[in-house]
């Protein structure tokens, strides 16, 4: 990512700048999804782009604006693919979940149901926290290191590692709780 905070507002000299890097991180996310999928970084880089508004983009403040806003389209565009792919397979019970590392990059074709409780978790995270579900939403759904994240909040690495910790283990929680017996 470059350095520079202003977005430029022509839409076609938006479009060359970004589109790379919008790319790389549809990439990145769609490298932690299994080899079956059939989604390919270039749609939802494009399908992205069309919820952002396409040719009509909106006056973005700076770069952290419109790639947290991209992050954010990304997460949406994957949840609903796993929504859809889940309401084929309802039925069966909640499996175990084990929280680690790997946990944060699930493989949404294998496990959508998954994919959604953890959508379900971060949501009721950023009601509590906002700023560190903003964190997962970038890492996980953005495709950005821990490093770039921190640079489009605005904050420190170590405190991005720190939110980061707190983040994981809030929706750990948050999926242990959902499939404990008598849970909703």
């Amino acid at each position: 990512m470059s350095d520079e905070s202003i977005l430029p507002s022509d839409p076609l000299k938006l479009t060359q700048e970004i589109y790379q890097e919008l790319r790389r991180l549809a990439a990145g996310r769609m490298a932690r999804e299994s080899s079956c999928v059939t989604l390919q970084p270039t749609a939802l880089v494009h399908e992205a782009w069309l919820r952002l508004g396409g040719e009509k983009q909106p006056d973005w403040e700076n770069r952290a604006h419109f790639f947290g806003a991209a992050a954010e389209a990304m997460r949406r565009i994957l949840i609903d693919r796993a929504r859809r792919r889940s309401a084929l397979r309802r039925g069966g019970g909640i499996p175990r979940v084990e929280f680690n590392e790997a946990f944060l990059a699930p493989d949404a074709d294998a496990d959508p149901d998954l994919l959604v409780r953890l959508d379900e978790a971060l949501a009721r995270l950023a009601t509590r926290q906002p700023r560190k579900a903003e964190l997962v939403k970038l890492r996980y759904f953005g495709g950005l290191t821990l490093e770039e994240a921190a640079r489009v909040l605005g904050i420190s690495e170590p405190t991005a590692k720190r939110w980061w910790s707190y983040a994981r283990a809030c929706l750990h929680a948050e999926l242990q709780s959902a499939r404990s017996p008598g849970a909703p």
